[in-house]
């Protein structure tokens, strides 16, 4: 298999738009579960293939075939995902009306249980100090640390979106937290 993929994307670098098509066939699926596994939604998932299929296809001249085609294709997607959670906010309306009431909105539902501005400065702080600390990581550290942890993924995820093995995977966490631990030990 992984010679006629090497082969396909040969062909598809020089133009042949069959070939591309053929790719798109192999992996369309694939990339569908990856981005589905990831995001937990159908419409995205498949939002995230057809953007995955349009940067490969316009990124082909870049495309190292010293590398398996499989894992080039499933980083674009993961980084597809990992981006789209970033941007992903959940968007509650507060003037909404509680169901089964007269009237009462969202906002009688909350209690004052806010953090004091000190108490949020604070965290917003630690929260960006650990956010650059796991953008510093080696991109194989911080990959596995953000699906692991940001993402919530298990290790066997990680592993087929990755394309690695399992205890690579768990090598990179390990690793990975180590070198967090080293750049936040003095925070």
């Amino acid at each position: 298999m992984e010679f006629v993929e090497k082969r396909l994307a040969q062909l598809a670098k020089k133009g042949d738009r069959q070939a591309f098509a053929e790719l798109v066939d192999i992996y369309k699926d694939k990339v569908y579960h990856l981005a589905y596994r990831m995001l937990g939604n159908t419409q995205e998932a498949e939002d995230i293939g057809q953007e995955t299929f349009l940067r490969v296809y316009s990124n082909l001249a870049r495309y190292d075939e010293g590398y398996k085609f499989s894992t080039w294709i499933y980083r674009i997607a993961t980084n597809l995902c990992i981006d789209r959670l970033r941007k992903r906010r959940q968007v509650y309306s507060l003037d909404a009306e509680v169901e089964g009431t007269d009237g009462l909105d969202m906002y009688s539902q909350i209690s004052d249980q806010r953090k004091g501005p000190e108490e949020e400065i604070l965290t917003s702080e630690l929260q960006g100090v650990i956010q650059d600390a796991i953008h510093q990581l080696p991109p194989k550290y911080k990959n596995v640390i953000i699906l692991r942890y940001v993402n919530d993924l298990s290790i066997q995820e990680i592993s087929e979106i990755l394309d690695i093995p399992v205890p690579t995977v768990k090598t990179r966490i390990h690793r990975g937290r180590e070198a967090l631990r080293k750049k936040l030990q003095h925070v």
